[in-house]
C-alpha cells in the first residue's frame, strides 16, 4: 500500500468520523428563530436581529432533557465534547441588535449576524402601566425557536439576551435602552447566573416530581456574574400572551392565538383532556374543561406542596398549559408558611392562600375571552362568576387536594381513591384535623424578612406525617388506642425553628388539637388496613410516607445557598462542567420520591471524589434550611 493511498484513506477515515458526529446534533439547526407563532400571529411579536458572542462558556447542560427533545441521540453519554460545545454555542450563545445599537452601533449589524430575526413575543404584565398589554412582554428574552421529535413540539427560549422594547425599563425611559444599561430598573437585559443555576436545579426537582414547569436546557457563562438561559417546554405560551388581546378588545387576534394555543396542545396531548379535534365546532368549550382540570391539578399540587407562585389576573407568572415559568418569583416552603409575601417595591405578592383564588380567577379570564370570541361583546369579568367551568374546577380542585394529601399520609393511588369515594368523612375529619395544626403560626406579628414580609408556621407536619407510621408499626396498630405519641412526644416531633415557648406551650386547646388528629390519623390507617389486610401492609405504608415526605426537602432559602455553594466549588475549588452536573444530578435525584428515581437514568456518585463531596454539602444545606421560607 502507498503512503499516499494510506494518508488518504486516514483522511476519509477522519471526514467521515467527523461527519457523523456533525450528523449527531443536526437537529439544534431547527432552532434558528423561526416559529410557527410568527406566522400564526405576526402582531404577537416584536424581531429583532441577532448577533453571535464570542467567549461565553458552558455552565450547565442538561443531557436528559437534550434527549428528549431530540437534540443529542439516546445513547449520548453525558459528557461534553468538543462538537456538542461547539454547536451549543453557535445555537444559543446569542444577543440581540435592539433599537439602540441599530441607531447608535450599526456596525453590529455587520458581524456575525444569523440569517433568520428572533421574536420577543408580547404578553399582559400587571407591573406594566398599561394594562392592556400594548407595551408588555420578553423584557430580556427571545424565543430561538420550535423542534419536533417523536410528534411533540418543543419550544426554546433564551433569557439574558439583551433588553428589547417590552422590558418595564424600557418603557420607563421612554426612548431606547442599551444592554447592560440598568439605570432605569428592570432594564438592563442581562441575567445573573445565580438566578439561571437555580432555576436549573429547582425546574428539574420539580419536573421529575410530575409538576408541570419550563426546565432549562443550558446555561451559558458571558463573565462578570452574567449569563444566557435557554429554557424548554412543550408549550411556553402563558394566558397573558391570550390575554392582552381581550383587553384591548382585538377579537381576531385573540381568536388566532386561541386557536393557535389549541392547536399546540392537541398536537402534543399531554393528557386525555386535550385529545379533540384542533378544528371542532366546540374546541373552545373543549380547552375551557381542559384548562380547568390541567389548573385544578396544579393549584393543589401548589398547596400541597407549600410552593408559592405568585400568580394574578393577567396570566403572566404561569405557563397556559398550568405549569411554572420564570423561578425567581417561586419559592417551596418547608412549612406552611402561607402568611409570606414577596416585597416587589411597587407592591406586595399575593400569599400562598390566595393562590387557589387567582388561579380560579385566570380560568374566568379564559371564559371570558371564549365568550368574547363567539359573541364579539366584552362582557364584564363578574358576568362569568358562577359560569359551569368554574364549578367544575372548584370541585376538581377539593378532590385533588384530597388525593394529593392522601398520598402525602402514605396510601397509595388505589387506596387514596378507595378511600374518598367510601370512607369521605373519614377523609374529611383526617384532613381538617391535619390543616389546622399545619396552618398555625407564631404568636408574633407578622415580620420584615429579606425579600418581603412573614409570619411563620410552627408545626412540621411533614416530619409528622414521616415520623408517625413508623412508631405505629413499632408498636403495633393493634395495640394502640387513640394516641399514637403523648402531647409532649408529639410537640418535640413537629415543633419547627420558628415556634417560641409560648407557640409550643400546650394549652389545653392545642391538645385537644392534638388529641383529634391521632384519633382521626389511626381511624383511617384501621380502615385501610383491614380493607387491604396484607402482611405487608405497615411496611410498605411506612415506605410510602417516608418517601413522600423527605428530610431535608429544598426550600426557597436553601437553594440560594445552594447554588452559592455550586458557584463557588466551580471557581475556587476549580470543579469541572461534569462534576457539578454530577452533583446537581444526585441531589436532584434525593429531591423526589423513590417510585419517581426510576423514571431517570443516573449515574452513581462516589462520595469520596469532589462531585460526592459537592453532594452531600448541597444535602446538608438543604436540611440546615428545611423549616425555611
Amino acid at each position: 500500500m502507498s503512503k499516499r493511498f494510506s494518508a488518504t484513506k486516514a483522511i476519509s477515515e477522519v471526514s467521515t468520523r467527523l461527519r457523523k458526529i456533525a450528523d449527531a446534533y443536526a437537529s439544534f439547526d431547527q432552532i434558528d428563530g423561526t416559529h410557527p407563532y410568527q406566522i400564526a400571529l405576526p402582531e404577537g411579536s416584536v424581531l429583532y436581529p441577532v448577533r453571535t458572542l464570542k467567549n461565553a462558556k458552558i455552565a450547565h447542560f442538561n443531557f436528559s432533557l437534550a434527549r428528549e427533545m431530540g437534540l443529542i441521540p439516546e445513547n449520548h453519554p453525558d459528557q461534553m465534547n468538543p462538537a456538542l460545545e461547539r454547536k451549543i454555542l453557535e445555537t444559543f450563545s446569542l444577543q440581540i441588535i435592539n433599537e439602540y445599537d441599530q441607531a447608535h452601533r450599526k456596525h453590529l449589524l455587520r458581524q456575525d449576524v444569523k440569517p433568520h430575526k428572533y421574536m420577543a413575543t408580547r404578553y399582559l404584565q400587571i407591573q406594566h402601566s398599561d394594562k392592556a398589554g400594548r407595551t408588555s412582554g420578553d423584557g430580556r428574552s427571545i424565543w430561538n425557536g420550535c423542534i419536533k421529535h417523536k410528534g411533540k413540539a418543543w419550544d426554546v427560549s433564551s433569557r439574558g439576551t439583551g433588553v428589547t422594547c417590552l422590558a418595564p425599563g424600557a418603557v420607563e425611559a421612554g426612548q431606547a435602552v442599551k444592554t447592560g444599561d440598568d439605570s432605569y430598573g428592570y432594564s438592563c437585559g442581562l441575567a445573573d447566573v445565580d438566578e439561571l443555576m437555580g432555576s436549573a436545579l429547582m425546574s428539574e426537582i420539580f419536573h421529575m416530581q410530575g409538576i408541570g414547569t419550563e426546565r432549562v436546557l443550558t446555561i451559558l457563562d458571558l463573565g462578570k456574574g452574567c449569563g444566557i438561559g435557554v429554557r424548554a417546554s412543550e408549550n411556553l405560551l402563558r394566558p397573558a400572551h391570550l390575554f392582552l388581546w381581550l383587553k384591548q378588545g382585538k377579537r381576531e387576534a385573540l381568536r388566532k392565538a386561541t386557536d393557535y394555543f389549541i392547536q399546540r396542545q392537541v398536537q402534543n396531548k399531554p393528557n386525555r383532556n386535550w385529545k379533540f379535534a384542533a378544528n371542532s365546532p366546540n374546541r373552545y368549550k373543549h380547552m375551557l374543561y381542559a384548562i380547568a382540570d390541567d389548573f385544578a391539578r396544579f393549584a393543589a399540587i401548589l398547596e400541597r406542596n407549600y410552593i408559592f407562585a405568585w400568580m394574578d389576573w393577567d396570566g403572566d407568572n404561569v405557563l397556559a398549559n398550568a405549569g411554572i415559568i420564570d423561578y425567581g418569583s417561586i419559592r417551596q416552603f418547608g412549612l406552611r408558611h402561607d402568611r409570606y409575601r414577596y416585597d416587589d417595591v411597587q407592591r406586595f405578592s399575593t400569599n400562598l392562600n390566595e393562590q387557589a383564588g387567582k388561579t380560579r380567577l385566570i380560568l374566568q379570564v379564559f371564559v371570558q375571552l371564549v365568550d368574547f370570541i363567539k359573541t364579539g361583546e366584552r362582557k364584564r369579568i363578574s358576568t362569568f362568576d358562577s359560569h359551569p367551568v368554574l364549578s367544575y374546577f372548584d370541585k376538581n380542585f377539593q378532590k385533588q387536594i384530597r388525593y394529593i394529601f392522601l398520598k402525602q399520609v402514605g396510601y397509595n393511588p388505589k387506596q387514596a381513591e378507595f378511600l374518598m369515594v367510601k370512607h369521605s368523612r373519614s377523609v374529611e375529619a383526617l384532613y381538617r384535623s391535619y390543616s389546622v395544626l399545619e396552618r398555625a403560626k407564631t404568636k408574633d406579628k407578622m415580620k420584615r424578612v429579606p425579600d418581603g414580609i412573614n409570619r411563620p408556621a410552627v408545626f412540621k407536619m411533614r416530619t409528622v406525617l414521616r415520623e408517625l407510621p413508623a412508631a405505629i408499626r413499632s408498636a403495633g396498630l393493634s395495640k394502640i388506642k387513640n394516641q399514637v405519641m403523648t402531647p409532649i412526644e408529639m410537640m418535640t416531633l413537629m415543633a419547627s425553628c420558628f415556634a417560641r415557648r409560648r407557640d409550643s406551650r400546650l394549652s389545653a386547646g392545642l391538645t385537644t388539637k392534638i388529641s383529634i388528629f391521632q384519633e382521626n390519623y389511626l381511624n383511617l390507617l384501621r380502615i385501610a388496613k383491614g380493607i387491604e389486610n396484607t402482611s405487608d401492609f405497615m411496611r410498605t405504608f411506612v415506605e410510602r410516607a417516608g418517601n413522600m415526605n423527605i428530610a431535608g426537602r429544598i426550600t426557597g432559602n436553601s437553594a440560594e445557598f445552594i447554588v452559592d455553594s455550586l458557584l463557588t466549588s466551580r471557581i475556587k475549588k476549580n470543579l469541572s462542567v461534569r462534576e457539578m452536573q454530577l452533583a446537581m444530578e444526585t441531589f436532584t435525584v434525593q429531591q423526589v420520591p423513590q417510585a419517581r428515581r426510576k423514571l431517570r437514568k443516573f449515574e452513581p456518585v462516589d462520595l469520596d471524589s469532589p462531585a460526592g463531596e459537592l453532594y452531600q454539602e448541597l444535602l446538608q444545606l438543604a436540611l440546615e434550611y428545611e423549616d425555611d421560607i
